[in-house]
């Protein structure tokens, strides 16, 4: 395990922040621990610092600055530490019980300073521990030392006499008890492992903390190379053999573990496969399976992954439909054994007060891989990482000869229906908007995404929690956007270089975007080109560009969306950005009329098709967008000095001209036309087949 300390990096960590030089470098090291996915994933683990606070009398208070519950090591900051009353806390030792409630609302009562984050499940191991730093860690290494059999003689052999094991206890009053108790009974114990729980560290500064933990973890990974090992079968076949497969198979799993209906939005999911050789070889070993099925390798991790995966037995890998027919039934025997295992633990009382999905979050299939299923791309990569690092530690310790040995399933079930862990799983969720339209899980396709009205549409998707799959020709254009949308929506912008008008682009183009997220929710067909001239003067090769892009591009992605959601069957959405001049055609513009009229009616003809489907079929048809934001319409640039030469007007007045034509006298945005985009993917009504014009109000243009 690397050392990563700087202490030019703790120095200017510890310069730049407004806090005190203990919990500045805090923050500091807890980020390093969080950088190395082998130390702790995504919101596991917690540090903590001890100080005092100041009251507003000026009476300083024992604190303990301890990370707010679901904050990520890797991202944390300052503010993410909640200050507690750290004598208060002792105090709560003493009493015979305490309930999660009662310890939340403890907690919250005895903040030293407003924080909207709550303090850690864990929060009592740190108060009870008397130094200064403390380090809760999930090492990959120490859990493979503490959850086999004679898991305690394995960790006094790989890390010695001077490190304790705490027994399993659940996180709070019972496990700060036992690591009192622990710590009573070896006063000079340098560090506690926590069977099936971890690694806690100390030191009088973050530094000697860090290194503590780095140290340790380093003498588990040299134990565990050392130990002779036995074969967990042969090495996986080639990763390019599957990949296709997936591509195939993918949008099926989507659609049985998606959405049930057309309008369930808030059903979709995200998919994340899993492809690593170390992965595939458990997956494909004799023993794979036993390995597979066994409980999480910490009780942190159930509200992700639930107690076990789905293992799909003998999967048909060469048929779409009986692959389907077998899942089907395999989710069902899942649900069914779920809803017994709560029975046996709840005697039938509802869990939590609300009514329970008791579908997989991770599939095993044989010769195919792992797939990951999350509410949205953020929440299957964390299920993607902690599932990566089980079957990597099950395997070292089979290899190592031993057994895994899992918690019983009494430890188990209270930990994935314990209401704070619960709440610690929707710590960081979506924003109200997001939420409310449902769009969370959702996937979009957005040709011509590097103009302005197709970024101004991705933007808005985004912003309402959508996943967008930026497409248009490679280019600065398009990775500038991406780029750019990336700094402030990860996880839910790609890039997908598409040229509309080739088969095998659009078809690359839409295998992309499912290796990413595994299936296509909605598709925006915004690409189109335009030319000025009159018939007189319009040649053929003119006109067959821009057919080529306005309507065999529409003609392709619509087809293959089309076989995109047959494949899929949770319906979907179509939304054609068409034009005021399919209604009202302009002198000079015949090119683009025609071709945009002929896209249109394709459109149309697509509502009839897909409607069997549960697809939408829908069109917007603004006028005159020139630009979003700094980016200019291409448009706009083909056609704007035509009519500015036209009419004698510069730019500003063009664009005025434009703006005093319709009816309420409105600038026309790109804004306002991903509005119309998102009233169709929404549902807000059940329509098909229609058009909204986004024009200010022309006449002329109204369809008819």
């Amino acid at each position: 395990m690397q050392n990563r300390w700087s202490e030019p990096d703790a120095a200017a960590a510890a310069q730049a922040a407004s806090c005190g030089g203990n919990l500045a470098l805090l923050t500091y090291a807890t980020r390093l621990l969080g950088s190395q996915p082998d130390l702790a994933l995504h919101g596991g683990g917690n540090t903590s610092c001890k100080g005092t606070l100041a009251n507003v009398l000026g009476e300083e208070q024992s604190a303990l600055f301890i990370k707010a519950s679901g904050v990520d090591l890797a991202t944390i900051k300052p503010g993410d530490f909640v200050a507690l009353d750290l004598a208060y806390l002792t105090r709560l030792l003493d009493l015979g019980a305490l309930s999660d409630e009662a310890m939340a609302g403890e907690f919250a009562c005895h903040c030293l300073r407003p924080s909207p984050r709550h303090a850690s499940v864990e929060t009592l191991l740190h108060a009870v521990l008397p130094h200064a730093i403390v380090m809760h860690t999930h090492p990959s290494a120490i859990l493979a030392l503490t959850n086999r059999s004679e898991g305690s003689q394995a960790v006094a052999a790989a890390l010695g006499q001077e490190i304790a094991t705490v027994p399993y206890a659940k996180a709070g009053l019972d496990l700060a008890r036992a690591v009192r108790d622990t710590t009573a009974r070896c006063p000079h114990a340098r560090a506690l492992v926590l069977m099936h729980h971890g690694l806690v560290t100390w030191g009088t500064t973050a530094r000697a903390a860090y290194d503590a933990t780095i140290e340790l973890v380093s003498r588990a990974e040299t134990y565990l190379q050392e130990r002779p090992a036995r074969s967990l079968g042969t090495a996986p076949g080639s990763v390019a053999d599957r990949e296709p497969k997936y591509l195939e198979l993918a949008p099926v799993i989507r659609g049985v573990m998606g959405a049930t209906a057309p309008d369930a939005l808030g059903d979709r999911i995200i998919l994340e496969a899993l492809f690593d050789p170390e992965v595939l070889q458990v997956l494909d070993a004799p023993e794979g399976k036993k390995l597979a099925l066994s409980a999480p390798l910490t009780p942190d991790y159930l509200i992700r992954t639930r107690r076990i995966p789905l293992w799909l037995d003998h999967p048909v890998l060469d048929d779409a439909k009986a692959f389907k027919r077998q899942l089907v039934q395999a989710i069902a025997a899942y649900q069914a054994e779920y809803r017994d295992y709560v029975q046996r633990h709840t005697g039938g009382a509802q869990v939590g007060g609300v009514p329970r999905d008791f579908s997989p979050r991770i599939l095993m299939i044989p010769g195919l891989g792992v797939v990951c299923v999350g509410k949205n791309a953020a929440d299957a990569a964390v299920v993607r990482d902690i599932t990566r690092q089980a079957l990597v530690v099950k395997a070292a310790i089979f290899r190592g000869g031993a057994e895994y040995v899992p918690l019983d399933d009494g430890h188990l079930f209270d930990m994935e229906f314990r209401a704070y862990q619960q709440a610690k799983a929707g710590e960081h969720g979506l924003d109200d908007a997001a939420l409310a339209h449902g769009l969370g899980g959702s996937v979009a396709l957005v040709t011509g995404a590097a103009g302005a009205i197709g970024s101004g549409i991705c933007e808005a998707l985004l912003e309402q929690g959508c996943h967008v799959a930026a497409t248009d020709l490679a280019g600065v254009a398009l990775d500038g956007l991406v780029e750019e949308l990336a700094r402030r929506y990860p996880s839910r912008v790609a890039a997908v270089a598409m040229d509309v008008t080739d088969p095998a682009s659009v078809t690359a183009g839409y295998a992309k975007i499912i290796r990413i997220w595994g299936g296509i929710d909605c598709v925006i067909l915004n690409a189109g080109i335009a030319h000025v001239a009159p018939l007189t003067e319009l040649t053929l090769d003119a006109f067959r560009k821009l057919e080529s892009v306005n309507v065999e591009g529409t003609l392709l992605v619509l087809a293959e969306a089309g076989r995109h959601f047959a494949l899929q069957a949770t319906g979907g959405d179509v939304v054609l950005v068409s034009t005021k001049n399919v209604f009202a055609p302009g002198a000079g513009f015949g090119a683009y009329s025609a071709t945009k009229a002929a896209a249109h009616q394709l459109a149309r003809i697509a509502s009839l098709e897909l409607a069997p489907l549960g697809v939408r079929v829908n069109m917007v048809a603004p006028d005159a967008v020139f630009s979003h934001g700094q980016k200019r319409s291409g448009l706009w640039a083909a056609v704007g000095p035509n009519r500015m030469k036209a009419r004698g007007l510069d730019e500003r007045g063009l664009e005025e001209y434009y703006r005093s034509r319709n009816l309420l006298k409105a600038a026309v945005t790109a804004k306002h036309v991903a509005s119309a985009v998102l009233f169709f993917i929404t549902h807000q009504t059940p329509t098909t087949g229609a058009t909204i014009p986004v024009d200010g109000g022309l006449p002329d243009a109204t369809p008819r």
